[in-house]
């Protein structure tokens, strides 16, 4: 008993401190939604897509919702970044490849740093068929979160992100096998 009582007598300073880390871990807790400043979490995988509404380079509306029961590869950039460059002839190939079984390719142009003239000649200069919205004030690139071009969202037909690619430039070979996955399986 002597034994005893002298292993808990050692003990208990190291369990009041563990007790003490806990207090404190709880009393400095952080409200989650604080985290995020007012603004919905960023998109992640497995959640709805945010919807958007912005005007194409051929002045059209696009809003996004409107796709619903389709597909979607939603991608990010502007005409001075070289990812971006390398990879939309591999977006153009799969567009064309695609888009009769009901695959969607939509670019977002970062109109709010990229002159609409580069952007014109940058579609014009690849041959650019999908729509082509202009994001003229950042306000979709802050919904998704993008911090880095490119970046693409594969969005199956439920308006569900799938997969998040960021930075590249992606393989055609990669986005075929997501395209492929989006069409057959929805994405999952």
């Amino acid at each position: 008993m002597k034994v005893l009582l002298r292993g808990w007598w050692w003990r208990w300073p190291g369990w009041l401190l563990v007790l003490a880390a806990l207090v404190w871990t709880a009393a400095r807790r952080t409200d989650p939604a604080a985290l995020v400043q007012g603004r919905p979490p960023a998109p992640q995988v497995g959640f709805q897509a945010p919807n958007f509404t912005l005007t194409t380079l051929d002045g059209q509306t696009l809003t996004l919702a409107e796709l619903r029961g389709q597909p979607v590869i939603l991608n990010f950039w502007a005409s001075w970044c070289p990812p971006c460059k390398a990879e939309m002839p591999a977006m153009q190939r799969v567009y064309e490849a695609y888009r009769a079984r009901g695959l969607q390719i939509v670019a977002v142009n970062y109109t709010a740093t990229d002159p609409l003239p580069n952007v014109q000649a940058f579609v014009d200069q690849y041959g650019l068929t999908f729509p082509i919205p202009l994001d003229q004030e950042g306000q979709v690139f802050a919904a998704y979160r993008v911090y880095s071009l490119p970046t693409t969202f594969f969005i199956d037909a439920d308006g569900v992100i799938q997969n998040i690619v960021i930075g590249g430039p992606m393989a055609e070979a990669l986005l075929r096998v997501r395209a492929e996955a989006l069409l057959t399986s929805g994405g999952k």
